[in-house]
Order: structure tokens, then C-alpha cells, then sequence
């Protein structure tokens, strides 16, 4: 009889050990396999959801997921239901309960809603306010407008109210330091706390993701450790025989190549030129210098230079001093700072504008003069024409 009873045991046992195996597999499988929602969506994840429990509840009014026990288990099971994040999620369409665990735990920026960019540029600093569509994945832009008006566009303050809307700063290459600290002061998503301009050339120009709240010197601060890791790294990596004794020399000439031309493709010869006039004894003769002599970097000169301000003496006045200015004449994007310590190898002494957005490059007087007397026919006609 016990003989009976045990062996009813362990076939009781085995069974029971089988289903608990097929009933693992099983809920794996759910558990990684494609989920039935048919449009992704927008999930907002309030802090009220720092558990699975609540996020379960709103995942299967959305019709997420397959099964709340197994979104609950798998989620516990790979040791992250308790790291759900506070934000706004892109769901995607068929997601499994897997890469939705793993969405909203994995931290970082919100991946949908609202989302609006500064672009501190040398003349202006336009905001764009977009919102991504999650059925489509790409933004929609709303409303963009010129930061510093009267007015504030109503989809701007609205966004502004959004918990969940995200904010970035863009910086454009060329801008100067006093731009870039007057743009951001300005911004009422940052606190202002800056009564000094940073250093000229030391603020990388790239994109930043901010938080409201954030302090323009904390901005500051990362963009000042980005130029100097950049300028670093392209210092270690520098062509021989440079005439450039320091990386602070390096940001100069980087800095009147970004001035010089918007021209990617560019960017290697202008540098060229400027190292084969170094390597001569020949002085710079570059008209953004005598800008910056006349304007500090304290906004655009907005006019043509007179011939009384290129004669002018100023320790930027590249047409009156030798070799480079004493500072940088403004902020340096990587590509010029790179082609500053790696140029072209050429014998052009000159350039001009060619009248297409680049420049006519020359080896000597005669040349660059002949392509100065077209630049001026070319000019001469944009006059007539309006």
C-alpha cells in the first residue's frame, strides 16, 4: 500500500515538475514574444508608477500587453520592477512586455511628447517647438519663433507647462562667448547666474539637453569641458611641422578658419593658407580679426569694413600685426579646430570669395588678383540685380 501511495507521489511530483517547466517556458515566451499592440503610443508614466503594479494597469487599458501576470513576473524576474522611471515613452507597435520593461527602466531623456530646441546662432536665437507623432516615430513641428519678442507664441507657454516636454540647446559654430552667455541668459528655462564672459574659444558649439532649472554657468561648464576635450584629443592627434607651439595657438587659427568659411569641404585649404603665411613670415591679412578688434565679440558689426578700420591698430588687426591675434575671435566647432592641426598640403597663399559660397584659392599675386576682379564683377552684378 505505501509502496502504492509513493509511487503516486512521484508521479504526482513529476507531473506537477513537468507543467511548472512547461508553464516557464511558456510565460518566457510570452514574455519576449511580439505584444498586441496595433499603433504605438505615447505612454506617460506618472510618479505614481514607480512600481509595476500601477504601470500594469495603464499598459493593459492601452491593450500593451498580454498578460498582467507575466508582465509582473518577468518584470520582477529580470530584477527591474522596481526601476520604472517617471517620463513619457514611445511604446512601439507589437512591442513585447520585455522591451516595454526595458523601456521605461532604462532611464535617460523622454522618447516622446514635446520637445524644444534653442538654436543660439551669431545673428539670433530661434526656438522650435516640435512634437514626436509615436505612430510614425518622427517629430511634428509646431510653432518656431525668435527668441527675445514681445510676444510668446501660446504653443511655446503650453509646452513651457509640460512636465513631460524636453529642451535642448544648440550652439552654431563661429558664435562668440559673450553671444552664447547673453543667449542663454535670456532663456527662462535656465536660471542666470553669469556676470563674466567666458574665455573666447572655449565653449564647444553642439547640441546639449537641459533641464529646466538648470543654471546657465552649469550650461557653461559642460560646453567649456567639451572644447577642451576636443581641442586635447585633436592636439594629440596633430600633423608634424606645425608653426602652432601650444593647443591655445591651435584654438586661435581654428577659431579664424570658422570665421573664414562655411564651406565644409573648405575648412582644410583656408586652414592651409593660414600655415603656409605663418611658415613664411607673412601676416594673416583675414577681415574677421579686424571685426573682432572693432566689436570685442559683443554682437554683429552688421556693415562692411572701412579702410581706416583695416589700417587701424588692435591686437586682432591681423593686417597690422604679425602672426596670430592674442585670443581666439570666437568659438571653433571640432571640424575647424581639426583642420587647423591637420590642413591640406598646398601652396596657396591666397583666397577670395568665388561668388558660389566658397573661395578661389592662389599661389600668388597675380592670380589672387585676377580672381579678386571677378569676385568684384560678380559683386557689381548682384548690385544691378537689386
Amino acid at each position: 500500500m505505501w509502496r502504492h501511495i509513493a509511487a503516486n507521489a512521484f508521479t504526482f511530483l513529476t507531473v506537477a515538475l513537468f507543467l511548472l517547466a512547461g508553464g516557464v517556458t511558456w510565460g518566457s515566451r510570452t514574455f519576449t514574444a511580439a505584444g498586441p499592440l496595433e499603433e504605438a503610443f505615447c505612454l506617460e508614466v506618472p510618479s505614481g508608477a514607480a512600481n509595476t503594479d500601477v504601470l500594469t494597469s495603464i499598459l493593459t487599458d492601452r491593450g500593451a500587453i498580454a498578460s498582467e501576470f507575466v508582465f509582473e513576473t518577468g518584470a520582477r524576474y529580470t530584477g527591474k520592477s522596481g526601476d520604472v522611471k517617471r517620463g513619457f515613452f514611445r511604446v512601439p507597435e507589437a512591442a513585447s512586455m520585455a522591451e516595454i520593461v526595458d523601456i521605461v527602466t532604462r532611464g535617460g531623456r523622454n522618447t516622446c511628447g514635446a520637445e524644444v530646441i534653442y538654436r543660439v546662432g551669431i545673428n539670433r536665437t530661434v526656438v522650435d517647438v516640435r512634437e514626436l507623432d509615436p505612430a510614425t516615430n518622427s517629430f511634428e513641428d509646431i510653432v518656431s519663433f525668435e527668441a527675445g519678442g514681445l510676444e510668446v507664441p501660446a504653443e511655446y507657454a503650453e509646452v513651457r507647462g509640460d512636465a513631460g516636454a524636453t529642451y535642448r540647446i544648440i550652439l552654431a559654430e563661429g558664435v562668440t562667448s559673450w553671444q552664447v552667455a547673453n543667449a542663454l541668459s535670456q532663456l527662462d528655462v535656465l536660471r542666470p547666474d553669469v556676470t563674466e564672459t567666458p574665455p573666447e574659444g572655449s565653449l564647444a558649439p553642439d547640441a546639449y539637453e537641459i533641464t529646466e532649472g538648470d543654471t546657465v554657468s552649469a550650461v557653461l561648464e559642460r560646453m567649456r569641458v567639451a572644447q577642451e576635450r576636443n581641442l586635447a584629443a585633436a592636439w594629440e592627434a596633430r600633423v608634424d611641422g606645425l608653426p602652432l607651439e601650444t593647443p591655445e595657438e591651435a584654438l586661435i587659427l581654428a577659431s579664424i578658419i570658422e570665421k573664414e568659411t562655411a564651406v565644409a569641404d573648405e575648412r582644410r585649404q583656408v586652414a592651409s593658407v593660414f600655415v603656409n603665411r605663418l611658415n613664411r613670415g607673412m601676416r594673416l591679412q583675414t577681415d574677421p580679426t579686424v571685426i573682432y578688434g572693432i566689436t570685442q565679440g559683443e554682437g554683429v558689426l552688421g556693415r562692411g569694413l572701412r579702410q581706416s578700420e583695416l589700417r587701424g591698430e588692435t591686437p586682432w588687426n591681423t593686417y597690422v600685426i604679425d602672426g596670430l591675434p592674442p585670443t581666439p575671435i570666437a568659438n571653433p566647432g571640432l571640424a575647424s579646430i581639426e583642420a587647423a592641426l591637420n590642413p591640406d598640403t598646398t601652396e596657396f597663399v591666397f583666397f577670395v570669395a568665388d561668388g558660389t559660397g566658397g573661395h578661389a584659392f592662389a599661389t600668388n599675386l597675380d592670380d589672387h588678383n585676377r580672381n579678386v576682379a571677378r569676385w568684384r564683377e560678380i559683386e557689381a552684378e548682384r548690385a544691378n540685380d537689386g
